[in-house]
């Protein structure tokens, strides 16, 4: 059996500088963090070992450590603001590519358009997106557009991991739906998560099966399931090596490997050396 690799798969530099920020605050006392750094139980489980506390980003006020995190996924302005003036020393451990997205979504708004934003409703990331505008809508299908109100004027942003085609599809629906209004797109889907889609699509020409690497509640490592199964590949998500098991394998010639952008690099290649064990059986 061939274990195939996707050209980009894993970690992206946002979380990777996330949790290096993360480990530097707690290296200089006990702190807090405001919500799940990453969405990631191998890293969830390594904060808690350092003794990392677990806090809510608009519980304002409320955490047990004078320092507190604010997490890749961002925040509003507003809950930012609330945690410097409870006197707390914040670190804002922000990817630079959801700031990208709020500051798109500000300057939308700022020139007149009603803004909506393509995303999970109540992902942590749309939050922060949405929490300094909250006249903002957000749409995941075609359900959503239909239900949008009229506007001379639509500005649209999107959630960071956003399957590029969908996010393609809801603003042409946006455009069908109100022909004679002005629709302004600005693309945030991180290149990251774009780099990953497109790597996974080769591998699925290459492959019967994928295994996706990534926390149980990730978007993106779901995102990554879902579309290779609408390339008519199985695919399954382990968070771990310990969760593979050998009949997803089985009459496999080759089976391809990926990871979500919140999964550390060693947990991939613990769930690579896995899936050679589990080889030779399933063909014994």
């Amino acid at each position: 059996m061939n274990i195939i690799l996707a050209k980009h798969y894993g970690m992206c530099f946002g979380v990777r500088d996330a949790l290096k920020a993360t480990h530097e605050t707690a290296a200089q006392g006990p702190t807090t963090i405001l919500g799940q750094l990453v969405h990631n139980e191998v890293v969830r489980a390594q904060l808690d070992e350092m003794g990392v506390r677990q806090g809510h980003l608009r519980d304002h006020g409320h955490a047990t450590t004078p320092q507190v995190v604010i997490t890749a996924h961002g925040a509003a302005e507003r809950d930012r603001m609330a945690w410097k003036a409870k006197g707390f020393r914040v670190t804002d451990t922000t990817c630079p590519l959801v700031r990208k997205a709020h500051t798109a979504l500000a300057k939308l708004v700022l020139q007149g358009y009603h803004p909506i934003v393509i995303g999970k409703r109540d992902h942590v990331e749309v939050l922060g997106l949405t929490g300094d505008f909250p006249e903002a809508d957000v749409i995941i299908d075609a359900e959503d557009v239909a239900a949008l109100t009229p506007h001379e004027r639509f500005g649209v942003v999107s959630q960071t991991t956003q399957p590029t085609d969908r996010v393609a599809h809801l603003v042409a629906l946006v455009e069908s739906r109100f022909p004679n209004s002005d629709v302004c797109f600005i693309d945030t889907v991180c290149q990251p998560t774009k780099d990953r889609q497109l790597a996974l699509k080769e591998l699925c020409r290459q492959v019967e099966v994928v295994i996706v690497v990534g926390g149980s509640n990730s978007n993106n490592t779901h995102q990554l399931v879902q579309t290779a199964r609408s390339y008519g590949v199985r695919a399954h998500r382990v968070a771990h090596p310990e969760e593979l098991r050998s009949e997803w394998i089985t009459g496999a010639r080759n089976v391809g490997l990926t990871a979500g952008t919140s999964t550390l690099h060693e947990t991939v290649q613990a769930v690579h050396r896995a899936l050679q064990q589990l080889a030779e059986p399933a063909y014994a």
